[in-house]
């Protein structure tokens, strides 16, 4: 004869059974929730992406019939004199950008390293005020620039390097220590323990694994400092000519733009509706070749 025994139910086979009748039950509403709360992202988007395809679209509408031979060939002429172009502003937003770069590139990426390496109360500092200066109005740079430079030594493509390259030097650091942060450990500590020294790991090893994040984020600073007006109009004073001496008054693109856009003369307007598009182009190709670049580096790595 068989005697049965009843055994008591498991625990943990009854606690699954009620969460995955408690989920059945609520599938649909899960299911509801998550449409709507994707149609609210996709609106956003949109909201987002409208204003800004318009004013793409805008720009290119006003500013492409400026486009011509002249217009990327010569300087900029006196107000009723047509022909002129904006060679002069191109080549001085390429000279401030260029020297800007050269300093700023430098200088914050080594803090980035510092910061990555270091945790300690100065590194929180730097981190703090490297913060603090992402966030400080062109315009303040700009008025800085005029009191330390310009008071002092006038006018010139290297006080608007200065207050360029002032802008540019947080948004490096910040994306330099963001990039070192990326690299594993591991590959530290190997180097480490086959004796190499800090200054050669970083160089060797930090630095090259770390490079894709270090250009997206010297080129987005590099858009960022292109876009800039302010600090600009009180650094460079402008010049309707062709200059390529930094230590001279250059004319750049965003001042020409400010300056031409309230003239009361249609040839001086087109050329500034020129002009934007010009620069519009130039940091959405920087903005957007970034992040290909910055891809196309990661593929090669694997």
């Amino acid at each position: 004869m068989t005697v049965l025994i009843d055994t008591p139910p498991d625990p943990i086979v009854e606690r699954r059974r009620a969460v995955q009748a408690a989920a059945a039950s609520s599938l649909k509403r899960r299911k509801l929730g998550s449409r709507v709360a994707l149609t609210v992202c996709w609106l956003f988007l949109a909201i987002a992406i409208v204003p800004l395809v318009a004013v793409v679209v805008y720009v290119i509408s006003k500013g492409l019939p400026a486009w011509n031979v002249d217009f990327f060939t010569k300087s900029t002429t006196p107000e009723g004199v047509p022909g002129g172009g904006v060679w002069n502003a191109i080549v001085g937003t390429a000279v401030i950008t260029v020297i800007g770069t050269a300093v700023a590139v430098p200088l914050g990426l080594l803090c980035g390293l510092f910061l990555t390496e270091s945790d300690g109360r100065i590194a929180a500092a730097l981190r703090f005020t490297a913060d603090v200066m992402t966030g400080i109005p062109s315009i303040t740079v700009g008025i800085f620039g005029y009191i330390a430079i310009v008071h002092n030594f006038g006018y010139s493509g290297l006080a608007g390097s200065f207050a360029v390259g002032f802008i540019m030097l947080p948004v490096i650091i910040r994306a330099g220590e963001t990039a070192f942060r990326g690299v594993p450990r591991s590959l530290n500590e190997a180097a480490m323990a086959l004796g190499a020294r800090r200054a050669t790991i970083a160089r060797k090893i930090v630095v090259p694994t770390a490079l894709p994040g270090v250009i997206t984020g010297v080129l987005l600073a590099i858009a960022r400092g292109l876009g800039e007006t302010a600090p600009l109009l009180l650094t460079i004073f402008g010049n309707q000519y062709l200059q390529w001496n930094p230590t001279k008054t250059m004319a750049a693109l965003p001042p020409l733009i400010y300056q031409y856009s309230s003239q009361p003369y249609a040839d001086l307007v087109q050329i500034a509706w020129g002009a934007a598009l010009l620069l519009m182009v130039i940091v959405l190709v920087l903005s957007i070749g970034s992040r290909l670049l910055a891809v196309y580096l990661r593929r090669e790595r694997r």
